[in-house]
């Protein structure tokens, strides 16, 4: 009888992660729970969304967090399906910033260049923030000894931000998304690397930059297709190729 009540008892489950529990004629079935992912991936319609998936640690910047988001962000980043990343958080916390556990002298150096190399400033870093009425920011590190150096390179290059009423987060956030989505893939593409590029260099190559990429732009199919429906008063048909209409 116990063997029978064991055998279901196990039904389904693999017995590395269950145990059974047996008292008398009766059977309790104990099983580990998987630990939740740090980060949740998923994509529909050319957008992705990437939780932060730790809101007991208020989303913590560790290093398994950020190479988890590394890896949520850069799979299959070339395919053409792909064409715009969300970052949202679960929790009342989008991120309290690095785990400040992981860098005491315990770890060492090359940890800590580990984890810095590896970081992104996520909000500072994205082409588009948004945010509530009800949101805040902060560098706080300096209070704890360590200024907030990498926020600085982001910060320092004018993020753009949109505030809206809380309510309308997800709502404006997705129909953003869903513009960039109706945008030719490699006009986009195109004009964001250049515009990464001009921000190394002077004004006068930052404007000889930007006058080459434009005509690179007319050359390109999408480019020509999006002059020719304006002058044609339709909407354009992108092929989102990065094929060229002439040399």
């Amino acid at each position: 009888m116990a063997r029978s009540v064991f055998c279901r008892a196990l039904g389904g489950f693999q017995l590395s992660r269950t145990s059974a529990l047996l008292t008398g004629t009766r059977s309790y079935s104990q099983t580990e729970p998987e630990p939740e992912p740090l980060t949740v991936r998923r994509q529909n319609n050319g957008i992705r969304r990437i939780i932060l998936n730790n809101p007991k640690k208020r989303n913590a910047l560790s290093l398994s967090m950020l190479e988890s988001l590394k890896e949520d962000i850069l799979t299959d980043v070339h395919s053409d399906d792909l064409r715009v990343v969300i970052i949202s958080a679960k929790g009342p916390v989008f991120s309290s910033g690095h785990d400040l556990k992981e860098l005491t002298s315990a770890q060492g150096r090359e940890y800590h260049t580990k984890v810095f190399h590896t970081c992104a400033e996520l909000v500072a870093s994205c082409d588009i923030a948004l945010a509530t009425k009800k949101s805040t920011f902060a560098t706080p590190g300096v209070s704890v000894g360590l200024f907030c150096s990498t926020p600085a390179v982001a910060i320092g290059r004018a993020v753009p931000r949109k505030v809206v009423p809380e309510e309308r987060l997800e709502e404006e956030t997705l129909a953003i998304a869903q513009r960039v989505c109706q945008a030719s893939r490699p006009v986009v593409a195109l004009g964001k690397a250049a515009f990464q590029r001009q921000m190394a260099q002077g004004r006068d190559a930052a404007y000889a930059t930007a006058s080459k990429v434009m005509v690179d732009n007319l050359a390109l199919r999408d480019g020509q297709e999006g002059i020719r429906a304006f002058i044609e008063k339709r909407k354009p048909v992108w092929s989102n190729t990065a094929e060229k209409a002439h040399d």
